[in-house]
């Protein structure tokens, strides 16, 4: 398999249940000792590690939602998002993401995520996303339903393009996921997301005030954390699977 491989999804979605569009995306990771994420996750999901660390990516964007056949609903369809993950394995040594939490600025998309059978985490929040030059910055304040006070404001800087032959395994690694995990009633499910390989920019961080990890009951990051941007992909999502 070549580098390339990695960022290529590995099957197709013929009857999705939704449509996205993740846009204006940046992903920050840092890494961690791999005991300090597995602590955090359910039974039947292992850290997976890269460069001997599991890493852990605070990722906002811009999220638009289109029902199979197209349609958008103004009140849920169109908000900014920033969710923070890790990356897995289940039992069957399928790859994929874990969520701790997804913290969205529409309450009708939050209560209607809430309520689907993926039961993600999602949280209620005012958010902004502003840009200006090569800079975007993200602003995040959560409101519901958790009454802790959770802020996160990132400002970063867009670079050049990464050629597809120049992505690295590491940045697949980060990047390149078709699988998302979530507990529903105290049992597994999976569903499957499948898009076009990332169109992947280098990136600088010029700003991170970030408290969502720690919200998550992650402990505070340390050092700098490897940024990338990208202006974004269309994606079908699959039904949840048991």
């Amino acid at each position: 398999m070549t580098p390339q491989d990695l960022g290529v999804c590995p099957y197709t979605i013929d009857r999705p249940v939704m449509w996205h569009r993740w846009e204006r995306l940046t992903f920050l990771h840092w890494r961690f000792e791999p005991a300090d994420v597995q602590r955090l996750l359910p039974d039947g999901l292992e850290a997976e590690t890269a460069d001997g660390a599991a890493w852990v990516g605070l990722v906002p964007f811009y999220m638009r939602v289109a029902t199979p056949d197209g349609r958008r609903v103004p009140w849920v369809s169109n908000f900014c998002e920033t969710n923070v993950r890790t990356y897995v394995r289940d039992q069957d040594g399928r790859s994929g993401i874990w969520f701790f939490s997804l913290d969205a600025s529409r309450l009708g998309a939050v209560l209607t995520a809430r309520a689907t059978p993926y039961r993600l985490p999602y949280f209620w929040s005012s958010m902004r996303l502003s840009e200006r030059d090569h800079q975007i910055a993200y602003l995040s304040e959560r409101r519901w339903p958790d009454p802790r006070p959770a802020t996160s404001r990132v400002r970063i800087g867009i670079g050049a393009p990464i050629e597809p032959a120049d992505v690295t395994a590491l940045e697949h690694f980060l990047t390149a996921r078709w699988m998302l995990f979530s507990v529903t009633r105290g049992r597994p499910v999976s569903a499957r997301a499948c898009h076009q390989p990332w169109p992947l920019y280098r990136a600088r961080a010029e700003v991170v005030d970030d408290h969502l990890l720690t919200a998550a009951g992650l402990p505070a990051p340390e050092g700098e954390p490897l940024v990338h941007y990208s202006p974004g992909v269309d994606v079908a999502i699959g039904r949840p699977e048991p």
